[in-house]
């Protein structure tokens, strides 16, 4: 499985994550991806890429130029609002401009749906955390544009790459306090903090801010699990760096690889569970189906006894620790309950690989399992189907015959 792990060690912003995921790519493509973007027609924006070092370590500077003068990511004031409609008007966009705007760029539709996405999730965060509608949550221009330009960027990238799985470290967000069009904020900013719900982060001893609300907007979008870094068999390492210059390298790490598990190795997973007693055999098979499509490591259900001695169903959902949230919210949505339990739950694990074997009854598809003193091998269930449909076989002697 093609595998990006982001490591976050000096917080996320749209340009570093940009440029990371830019090393990633052959010289050719790298040259291509920056004469696209420059052929896109973002107002007055022109990128261009800067080989730079940060404590002797080799990166790359994605420098966001609009209108001739250099954007700088690290910077918060550039995600600056107004909600004044009337006060400097011309100098400002709303959500619906940027809309506007990503829906005339030559885009592939999935990279303009996921731009479109993530540029809503900075408006929604931006609207709770001033008490304000969406639609009066207004941008800088200028700044806007360079937001735009990493949003716009990233997504491109990720659809270049098309990594099967996105993870990412805990994001260091920073310490102290940071200078925005609304005064002196808190690091992470309010907008970043929301933003970051749900997601491992930390704060640090570096004063200033080392995440942005477009990276962690990003971040929040695209990465499915936050992690230490998983086992993988690495191929590349992609550094974006950013503008300032900290005791520590002031870089963001993209690692692109194959993802391998360890043989007797273990991870974590979230069960969520509820009771039902109130919902048809019908509509729990509906909603395990949509648990199933969603992208569920497993989904059953077990009889319980529940209050006044009815009969009833405890749904199980395994899931991924950082998509329980939106696993509770499915749960929640197509079925009765008032509510989900969550447990984080430990597993130990064979290392797993799937391979092709030539058998009696034709060529199959096995299972092997390994680890913590065992080895496991079985045919994959399909292939057992056809093997007994093509011979007339009942699905015991499939087996039987496939494994001699």
């Amino acid at each position: 499985m093609k595998t990006l792990y982001l490591e976050c060690a000096m917080g996320a912003a749209g340009d570093m994550l940009m440029a990371a995921l830019y090393e990633l790519l052959d010289e050719a493509d790298r040259a291509a991806f920056l004469a696209e973007m420059n052929a896109l027609g973002l107002p007055e924006v022109r990128i261009r890429a800067i080989g730079t070092t940060k404590c002797g370590i080799a990166g790359t500077r994605l420098v966001v130029d609009v209108g001739g003068r250099e954007e700088h990511s690290h910077d918060l004031g550039r995600h600056g609002l107004h909600h004044d409609h009337t006060e400097h008007e011309h100098v400002h966009r709303a959500l619906s401009d940027i809309e506007t705007l990503l829906a005339r760029l030559p885009l592939p539709s999935s990279v303009r749906e996921h731009a479109a996405a993530v540029y809503r999730q900075i408006a929604e965060a931006e609207a709770a955390v001033h008490g304000r509608p969406v639609e009066r949550i207004h941008f800088h221009e200028l700044g806007q544009m360079d937001a735009v330009a990493d949003v716009v960027g990233v997504a491109m990238l990720l659809d270049r790459l098309a990594p099967e799985n996105i993870a990412a470290s805990s994001v260091h967000v920073g310490a102290g306090q940071v200078l925005t069009a609304h005064g002196i904020l808190p690091v992470p900013a309010p907008a970043t903090a929301r933003l970051l719900r749900g997601i491992p982060c930390h704060a640090g001893d570096i004063q200033g801010e080392l995440c942005t609300p477009t990276g962690a907007a990003l971040l929040a979008h695209f990465v499915a699990e936050f992690t230490p870094m998983p086992p993988m068999r690495v191929e590349k390492i992609g550094y974006g760096m950013g503008a300032k210059d900290f005791a520590a390298a002031n870089c963001l790490r993209a690692f692109w690889g194959d993802a391998c598990v360890v043989a007797g190795s273990s991870d974590v997973v979230a069960e969520l569970r509820c009771n039902l007693d109130d919902m048809t055999g019908e509509a729990i098979g509906h909603a395990t189906q949509i648990l199933w499509r969603e992208g569920a490591r497993e989904v059953f259900t077990t009889p319980v006894q529940m209050k006044k001695g009815r009969p009833g169903v405890l749904l199980t959902c395994l899931c991924a620790p950082a998509e329980a949230e939106r696993f509770a919210a499915l749960m929640l949505r197509h079925t009765t309950s008032f509510g989900v339990r969550e447990t984080l739950c430990a597993r130990h694990i064979l290392a797993r690989r799937e391979e092709e074997r030539p058998t009696p009854l034709g060529p199959v598809h096995f299972k092997h399992g390994e680890g913590h003193g065992v080895v496991r091998n079985k045919p994959e269930y399909e292939d057992v189907v056809a093997a007994a449909e093509k011979n007339g076989l009942s699905f015991t002697e499939a087996v039987n015959g496939l494994l001699k």
